[in-house]
């Protein structure tokens, strides 16, 4: 299951900040793959991996110095899920929506996640705390409805419990911003 993410405006007003971006992180990248065959995968894993995401600079970038076409980056981007064009949360909040999670109530889990959050499927916390994604499979159909935050998985899922865990993180979030 392939969703497609459509930026709202305030995320592309995020996108348009990125002056602030230091683009020269990329550039011990760009010298380990400039010639190498097959490079565009690890180019953009490796801009996401040192950037969080990968912004329109990054693509221009490495198009530039590579000589590989932005039309050929942006394919490969927007093929894969993994690549993200956009900034996301601290915690990526990854739902399983496959076909056991489905059965036990995942868009439960999901709607009780937007009313707690106060974001749809796909979108980030104004806080940039959570982004919450559906994904077609986790592999933990036996712990169905499952989420993922991170490399934590939560299962046998409740509205109630989703949410609890979804406070929980918030609370330890700003006891170590303090």
């Amino acid at each position: 299951m392939r969703i497609q993410r459509i930026p709202l405006p305030e995320q592309e007003a995020v996108q348009e900040e990125s002056e602030e971006l230091d683009l020269s992180v990329l550039d011990p990248l760009i010298d380990k793959y400039r010639n190498k065959k097959g490079n565009v995968i690890p180019l953009l894993q490796g801009a996401q991996q040192r950037l969080g995401y990968i912004p329109r600079e990054a693509f221009e970038k490495i198009s530039r110095e590579t000589g590989l076409e932005k039309s050929q980056l942006y394919g490969v981007a927007t093929f894969y899920a993994q690549f993200r064009l956009s900034p996301v949360g601290k915690n990526i909040i990854k739902v399983c929506h496959g076909t056991a999670c489905h059965v036990q109530g995942a868009e439960d889990i999901t709607d009780a996640l937007e009313d707690s959050l106060k974001v749809k499927d796909g979108e980030t916390t104004e806080d940039m705390i959570f982004t919450l994604e559906s994904v077609a499979c986790l592999g933990c159909c036996s712990l169905a409805p499952v989420m993922m935050i991170g490399e934590e998985t939560y299962g046998k899922l409740t509205r109630d419990k989703a949410v609890k865990v979804i406070k929980n993180i918030r609370i330890r979030e700003k006891q170590s911003n303090s």
